[in-house]
């Protein structure tokens, strides 16, 4: 029905304005909305507040006898009013004194994702490059190949390297395809070494060699280490950022090391102890450093009895030594205790917990 023939919209049973019979049948268009299929439940860009939010209900208004689609919700209120639940929730909030936040966006400030149409996005560049690499992430996962080409090449290489992180490496190499190498070369030195390493390993023999003779000397010397082990061992998956000090320093001066390494390593949370032969000896957190008085010697605040896996050991192993000693990293060593990288949780669990990414990968890419 047209919805000029609605007479009231909400209501127990919807009132027409003329009976059925002299009233002609709506004729759907191509580049109709419907907001059940198209938009409820889906991603959205919120491009005032820069972020990508869900849609758990609309709020509708009528405006001289039109309906429009006035505010978009995608706060928890919205999904409960959904589910039944709004009312109950409204009221325990309200005897605890609590006040559940509304997640109400105004529709002029609300851009669709592509979905089965195809829609360009409206997004000023500069505003996209405020949205975190996850977010970035999830826009281009609703992308074809050819708009991912555009929208790629609107970031910045640092930005590009994050995003491009996000995704799984399959389609890491379906986006840079076909990118120049120069440009491809300077995103893998932004990478983290695991995950250049990754992407390299996608990619055709011949391009991935070229691309490590683009690289910068020091992230392409890293790379190749960790191409040179199974892509699901140990020494696969590590990466060589990390941070180690020797045994006879003082908390002080552990500190001034850290300060010049802040720039090289994109995380600290541990600290680890090697001696003059790079041999694993101990590790302690920031924690521990932070409390330690500055004249206190590294040995006396660090673990010296330190989980390990071998560079050879599986993904699985790795996985389970993480979970069974609760680490957020866990050093890799040699089978003479030197020290070659750290495998963190989040990598480790990859393979075994798949991520989210994989299954909303576009039909084109798999």
């Amino acid at each position: 029905m047209p919805f000029s023939e609605v007479a009231v919209l909400v209501a127990p049973v919807i009132p027409l304005n003329r009976p059925l019979a002299e009233i002609v049948p709506y004729q759907p268009d191509e580049r109709d909305l419907y907001l059940a299929r198209d938009v409820l439940d889906k991603q959205i860009i919120d491009t005032n507040g820069v972020r990508v939010v869900r849609v758990n209900d609309l709020e509708l208004a009528r405006v001289n006898g039109h309906f429009y689609i006035s505010n978009v919700d995608v706060g928890e209120l919205g999904l409960l009013r959904r589910l039944g639940f709004a009312r109950g929730v409204q009221k325990i909030a309200d005897r605890l004194g609590r006040k559940l936040p509304p997640g109400v966006i105004a529709w002029d400030n609300v851009e669709l994702l592509p979905g089965n149409q195809p829609m360009r996005l409206r997004v000023a560049g500069d505003k996209m490059t405020e949205l975190h690499p996850a977010d970035l992430a999830e826009v281009i996962s609703h992308l074809n190949r050819s708009e991912s080409g555009r929208f790629l090449e609107t970031l910045d290489v640092k930005t590009l390297a994050d995003t491009l992180e996000e995704v799984e490496p399959e389609f890491q190499a379906s986006l840079v395809e076909t990118m120049p190498d120069e440009k491809v070369a300077d995103v893998l030195d932004e990478m983290s070494p695991d995950e250049a390493a990754d992407l390299l390993a996608e990619m055709p023999e011949g391009r991935g060699q070229h691309l490590l003779k683009l690289m910068e000397r020091e992230e392409a010397d890293d790379v190749r280490k960790l191409l040179m082990f199974p892509v699901e061992s140990a020494g696969g998956i590590m990466t060589t950022e990390y941070v180690s000090v020797r045994p006879d320093l003082t908390a002080d001066q552990v500190l001034a090391t850290l300060r010049e390494a802040a720039n090289e390593v994109e995380s600290i949370s541990e600290v680890y102890v090697t001696d003059g032969d790079g041999r694993l000896r101990g590790m302690f957190s920031l924690k521990e450093l932070v409390l330690a008085r500055p004249e206190t010697p590294v040995t006396d605040f660090m673990e010296s009895r330190v989980a390990s896996v071998n560079l050879t050991d599986s993904q699985v192993d790795v996985a389970q030594i993480i979970a069974k000693y609760n680490l957020s990293a866990v050093p890799v060593v040699d089978d003479e205790r030197r020290l070659h990288g750290i495998v963190t949780a989040d990598d480790a669990l990859d393979k075994i917990i798949p991520t989210a990414w994989k299954k909303r990968l576009p039909r084109m890419y798999r």
